[in-house]
């Protein structure tokens, strides 16, 4: 036995072996001598979808390389590679992600599994911009799918909570090299609920972070620009001002009360509108060093600013010592069976509490006002969701769990939480 836990601490776990296989033939005596399989990267669910008592895999050093396609357009890449070493690697070819979220440590095959996303009202998440996998699958084998190859197979796997095998390599949209230009600046609640269209049209990327307990936003803003110039290094939340904030949440931990004042006094002290210029893969990401637990729905487009609202106003009648800002985005709708966005356009809330303060409670209240607002959470952020409330709220959970039986018969890849979320 030995200990993990994910990134932010709630979830451990005793997994009789942890491993990390070089070799297809090192993955496949794993695989099938064990009785039940979970796959790890850098830990960012904050969900227990990694939880397992006996293996628990590994696969940044798996074997491989990102394999170019003659026109450019697609990849493949290993899918235990984190997204951070992966976008360097395109970028050396010329090549960037369409689109990225704003941390970048997650494996590829885990930010697929889990339907991760960036922003952006005509982007959809990472797993949209997927064409094919190679798994390993519980027999050992090695199986290739795409639309037209095991089509039921890909279309499982496009969002599959590692359920039906062990991905080693993923296909992928990609574009060529681009420098974005990230703009940060101070603006009202108010103005920005009213022009939030107008925005959004304006820039490729937009999103904004909001404390509970103000009435401005952080409004940030990405869109592609010539590599022409540097501007100078954007402050933000988690950056050069990280010490601070840290300070601050510190001091909500120990003085709750606190909290509104502390939060409308941060937005008071925030200078001017900041701005940088660089590669794409350089500036979608930011670091996040304070840990934090997060719960995250994804709703229809026209209720993301009324829930936001809601929850806002939830928190200010409640008092509840939220010291994480919330955080905005907007994302496009798509067609995959388990993705909380295929009944439309979605708008994106995050909620996040300071590892070090209780998150259960308000995390509760909060996820009734994104339920009301008709929202389905992100599979890797905190929920409560049942298999009733699964079987309810997704049209195709009948197909997905039909491929994983035909795949999976014994379900090597389910642990306690996925057996349970499924009602396999």
């Amino acid at each position: 036995m030995t200990g993990w836990s994910n990134w932010s601490g709630s979830v451990t776990a005793s997994p009789r072996q942890l491993a990390k296989p070089r070799t297809a033939a090192e993955l496949a005596a794993l695989v099938t001598q064990a009785r039940k399989v979970r796959v790890v990267g850098a830990g960012h669910s904050f969900m227990p979808l990694c939880e397992t008592g006996d293996l628990l895999l590994n696969l940044s050093d798996y074997e491989g390389a990102v394999e170019i396609a003659p026109d450019r357009k697609t990849v493949w890449a290993p899918a235990g590679w984190s997204l951070k070493r992966l976008t360097a690697a395109l970028w050396a070819e010329g090549l960037s992600l369409i689109n990225q979220g704003d941390v970048n440590p997650q494996s590829l095959a885990g930010a697929v599994s889990t339907g991760t996303h960036g922003t952006g009202a005509a982007l959809g998440s990472l797993s949209t911009q997927v064409l094919g996998f190679r798994l390993m699958t519980a027999d050992g084998r090695l199986v290739e799918c795409d639309p037209d190859l095991n089509p039921d197979l890909h279309e499982a796997q496009r969002l599959s909570l590692g359920l039906l095998g062990v991905a080693v390599a993923i296909r992928i949209q990609v574009a060529p090299a681009y420098h974005l230009e990230e703009r940060i600046e101070r603006r009202p609640l108010a103005e920005v609920a009213e022009r939030l269209d107008e925005l959004s049209a304006a820039t490729r990327h937009m999103e904004f972070f909001i404390f509970p307990y103000s009435d401005d936003v952080i409004l940030k803003s990405l869109h592609p620009i010539a590599p022409t110039e540097t501007g100078r290094a954007a402050k933000e939340i988690g950056d050069e001002s990280e010490g601070a904030f840290r300070a601050i949440c510190d001091l909500c931990a120990a003085l709750p009360a606190l909290t509104p004042a502390l939060q409308r006094l941060v937005m008071r002290t925030m200078g001017k509108a900041t701005r940088r210029v660089g590669p794409a893969y350089e500036i979608f990401p930011a670091e996040r060093n304070i840990r934090f637990e997060e719960m995250e729905y994804e709703l229809p487009r026209a209720s993301g600013l009324p829930t936001l609202k809601a929850a806002i106003a939830h928190i200010r009648q409640r008092r509840l010592p939220i010291t994480f800002p919330l955080e905005f985005r907007l994302v496009a709708g798509d067609d995959i069976w388990m993705s909380p966005f295929n009944a439309g356009p979605g708008a994106s809330v995050s909620l996040h509490q300071y590892a070090k303060m209780p998150w259960r409670p308000a995390f509760a209240e909060i996820e009734a006002v994104m339920r009301d607002g008709g929202g389905r959470p992100h599979w890797a952020k905190r929920h409560t969701l049942t298999a009733d409330d699964v079987h309810r709220l997704y049209p195709r959970v009948g197909d997905f769990l039909r491929v994983r039986q035909a795949w999976d018969p014994t379900a090597k890849f389910a642990n306690t939480h996925l057996t349970q979320l499924f009602g396999l």
